[in-house]
């Protein structure tokens, strides 16, 4: 790992349709041009969650070409080698994940599925937020850590350490 270099991460949903594509918009804005950030699915959805879209709207992000995607795409020769592979459900870090290239680190950083909330439109955007506050937290602290320091071991030990933060509702109100 060294301090000059453009590290690439994939965040791995099953569907690809909120919490991946949130976490790939997080980790574009605050990678300070550091990370590449990608997302994908072990079953894609094809769509994006119509209220994922307008959370990350309402948020500033770009949403032009967010789109669902095969997580084989990232497994392909000719692919971006991975430096990192975060799960973000605890479906796909179950699930036997493809060979990636490039041997990444990988971690499990599992939040709720806001698309399995049931309710009305403002119960179910307060579980939208609260996925994305979340995962906004424990982006920023990934992405402030000093990577070219550590030695590996330390590394995952942090990024394991990174997945078990978790934010308290009124972290979120």
């Amino acid at each position: 790992m060294t301090p000059e270099k453009t590290y690439n991460v994939l965040f791995l949903c099953t569907g690809n349709s909120a919490r991946s594509i949130m976490a790939e918009c997080l980790m574009r804005r605050w990678s300070n041009g550091r990370f590449n950030a990608f997302s994908a699915g072990s079953m894609p959805r094809g769509v994006v969650d119509p209220m994922a879209l307008d959370l990350l709207h309402r948020f500033n992000h770009p949403v032009d070409g967010l789109r669902s995607k095969d997580w084989n795409e990232f497994a392909r020769p000719g692919s971006p080698a991975l430096d990192f592979v975060f799960t973000v459900c605890d479906k796909a870090a179950g699930e036997p994940c493809p060979v990636w290239p490039g041997q990444p680190m990988t971690a499990h950083w599992g939040v709720e599925d806001p698309v399995e909330m049931v309710g009305t439109d403002e119960q179910r955007m307060r579980a939208f937020r609260r996925v994305y506050l979340e995962l906004d937290n424990r982006i920023k602290i990934f992405a402030s850590l000093r990577i070219d320091s550590l030695d590996r071991l330390t590394l995952k030990r942090r990024l394991d350490e990174i997945g078990r933060i978790h934010r308290t509702d009124a972290d979120v109100a």
